[in-house]
């Protein structure tokens, strides 16, 4: 099995990055309006992939910890309903 992880990559939508959850890859977004919520705690002047990395460790947890809770979808949307 091939455990390398796509890069993150800008979308129209947001930035789409990949998690492993049980040895099993999974797609996800991590919607614009989301990553400008977060970039407000932190640094206003950062663009949508630089914020993403300034929170990527946070945003991958949450992902996996949606994953875990049985949250489906291709890609599985991580909105900032599940920050809070």
């Amino acid at each position: 099995m091939d455990n390398v992880l796509a890069a993150p990559r800008l979308t129209r939508a947001g930035i789409l990055f990949s998690v492993i959850v049980n040895y099993q890859h999974y797609q996800c977004l991590v919607p614009a309006a989301t990553l400008a919520a977060l970039s407000h705690s932190k640094d206003p002047k950062l663009d949508l992939l630089n914020t993403y990395r300034a929170f990527q460790t946070k945003i991958e947890g949450v992902a996996r910890r949606v994953i875990n809770a049985g949250v489906a979808g291709v890609p599985v949307v991580v909105s900032s309903g599940y920050f809070h």
